[in-house]
């Protein structure tokens, strides 16, 4: 690691390209453990028989893991490093998805919730840490970039997730309810716990992976990229900080678009599949392919906006994306045919590039000593993934219609759009 220099504010001179390729791989965990959740929502709607309010809270347990944990790791981060940071969210990653052996037995929906609950633990350590860690492992000036580059691999592992449970959860022949419409009571039974055992196969496989990238970060070195210049910044109370950023309003608005783009972006996601499964007659397993798409189209549309961030006005960019993705939720909500699961795919595109450019610029609003728990409570507004699926689901409970409850991420896009206009406004000031 000497040959690459740190800077008193914490930032590189230069980017370590193998710690940072391994940083970027974490990026994926977390998109293969998102991704399922789509799938086991569909799962447990049809083996639970749940309202669409009550299979939404599976996003409720996942994300309320973040927002609980991501100032305590923050602290953590603090007091020690963004690679220890690292590695208790592995280990804790690992121990969430063990739990899914004795889950997949007792077959309770509570059990489930408390294992999904604990991976998102491990990974608000792993957010809280890597999010950060990514923007400063190299020069300042790159680390909106860097941190953009590391997001892009997150598809990558949404994908993964998403097959895994197309192969693995969801089985061949007609829908769930369809198969269950021909059996008696004892067939019924026997056939949910059945399809509950199945749920455990994916995380198996995570275990594995995940291992091995724990290996991987404890033998290899990692640079601090903590504040070393105790002249020019002041030790701060954690007391001291939530005031700092009490007080900072464009961080409030920031934390106000990160809640709604990711409560969005995850309701999207969490009811493609029964968007899919509500306008045909297809079964589980050929309506998760809509989710391989929007993944895909998620992943090129990192891409594109990259691009154009290069050549145009990343707010306006931006801005854009969000006027077009705000139509596209539109035409979902209102029009009632299968074009409107493409019409869900092609947000998706549009959601891309949102994530990354909301948290760098936010975190660039706070100052140096401030910034270990500033980027906690970024990593907290991913509480909007909890709340926004339930409301999307409680309103689809409400009118009879998950198409129409598409209103509701609709209007999440409408003020992301808002907060971009008005920070290109600012930034022109």
């Amino acid at each position: 690691m000497s040959k690459f220099t740190q800077y008193p504010d914490g930032y590189l001179d230069k980017t370590p390209i193998l710690q940072f390729i391994l940083l970027s791989c974490l990026f994926p965990l977390w998109g293969a453990a998102a991704s399922l959740n789509d799938i086991l929502i569909t799962q447990f709607k049809s083996v639970f028989t749940l309202s669409d309010f009550a299979s939404a809270l599976v996003q409720s347990a996942f994300y309320g893991g973040y927002f609980l944990i991501a100032i305590p790791a923050s602290l953590v981060i603090k007091k020690t490093s963004y690679k220890i940071a690292i590695l208790i969210g592995l280990t804790l990653y690992i121990v969430g998805c063990s739990m899914f052996y004795p889950a997949s037995h007792m077959a309770t929906y509570t059990m489930f919730l408390a294992a999904i609950f604990s991976i998102a633990i491990g990974l608000s350590f792993l957010e809280t840490s890597a999010n950060t860690y990514s923007s400063m492992i190299g020069h300042k000036d790159y680390a909106t970039l860097r941190l953009n580059i590391s997001q892009t691999f997150y598809p990558i592992g949404a994908i993964a997730g998403i097959l895994l449970g197309k192969y693995l959860i969801f089985q061949d022949g007609a829908s769930l309810e369809q198969q269950m419409a021909t059996m008696n009571a004892e067939q019924i039974h026997a056939f949910k716990l059945s399809m509950l055992e199945h749920t455990l196969q994916p995380y198996k496989y995570i275990i594995f992976v995940l291992i091995a990238v724990t290996v991987l970060f404890l033998i290899i070195p990692f640079p601090k990229c903590k504040v070393t210049n105790m002249e020019n910044t002041r030790e701060t109370s954690f007391i001291d900080t939530l005031k700092y950023l009490a007080r900072n309003s464009a961080f409030k608005k920031g934390i106000v678009a990160q809640f709604l783009y990711v409560g969005m972006q995850v309701a999207v996601w969490s009811f493609t599949i029964r968007l899919a499964l509500s306008l045909s007659d297809m079964n589980e397993r050929d309506a998760s392919n809509f989710m391989v798409y929007s993944f895909i189209g998620f992943f090129i549309g990192k891409f594109v906006a990259n691009f154009l961030m290069t050549k145009f006005n990343s707010n306006a960019v931006l801005m854009w994306y969000s006027v077009l993705g705000a139509i596209t939720l539109g035409y979902t909500a209102f029009v009632n045919d299968f074009s409107a699961v493409y019409a869900a795919i092609f947000a998706s595109v549009l959601f891309g590039p949102c994530w990354a450019t909301i948290y760098a610029s936010v975190l660039d609003t706070v100052e140096q000593e401030y910034r270990e728990v500033g980027g906690a409570v970024v990593v907290m507004s991913i509480i909007g993934a909890a709340v926004i699926p339930a409301i999307h689901g409680f309103v689809s409970d409400k009118v009879g219609s998950l198409q129409l409850a598409f209103i509701v991420p609709l209007l999440c896009f409408v003020y992301v759009g808002y907060y971009f206009f008005d920070k290109m406004k600012t930034d022109k000031k």
